[in-house]
């Protein structure tokens, strides 16, 4: 359990966590609440469990993933594991959803929907927090010095 939480104090790590996790949340908050736009939870179960056709407890993980996994990734508390989940929901975001519209966002509107840029720069800081840990002022690193 300690490897699986230790990592060092590099602050290149703590900014990509942080900012990481402010994304996700947001994009939770979104499907949740409805906050910033959003269809909040009774719409975003029936848009993943309908139009996108994930099964019931699938469309809630992604839903828990990035709300409350991108309150954790804020925090540093299970940095590793909850990185893992969103890599997860970034790789099926891109399968069931954004491959067929191209690399790039829809920024001019001119494409039936948004490419998949946004989710591999997700998939990239995901990658430098699973290998490395979630740097410094993290609660994986009071955990280890204090607990473990």
């Amino acid at each position: 359990m300690r490897t699986f939480l230790e990592t060092n104090g590099d602050i290149t790590l703590t900014v990509i966590r942080v900012v990481l996790g402010t994304v996700m949340f947001a994009h939770g908050a979104q499907k949740l609440l409805g906050w910033f736009g959003g269809y909040g939870f009774k719409g975003t179960m029936g848009y993943l469990t309908g139009q996108v056709g994930l099964p019931s407890v699938v469309a809630l993980l992604v839903i828990g993933i990035e709300f409350f996994g991108g309150l954790a990734l804020v925090g540093g508390l299970g940095v590793r594991v909850v990185t893992v989940g969103v890599v997860a929901v970034m790789i099926g975001a891109v399968i069931t959803a954004h491959l067929p519209n191209g690399f790039f966002m829809n920024w001019g509107g001119s494409q039936k929907g948004e490419g998949y840029e946004y989710h591999l720069i997700v998939l990239a800081a995901s990658a430098a927090l699973i290998l490395r840990g979630g740097g410094k002022w993290s609660l994986d690193t009071l955990l280890v010095e204090n607990f473990l």
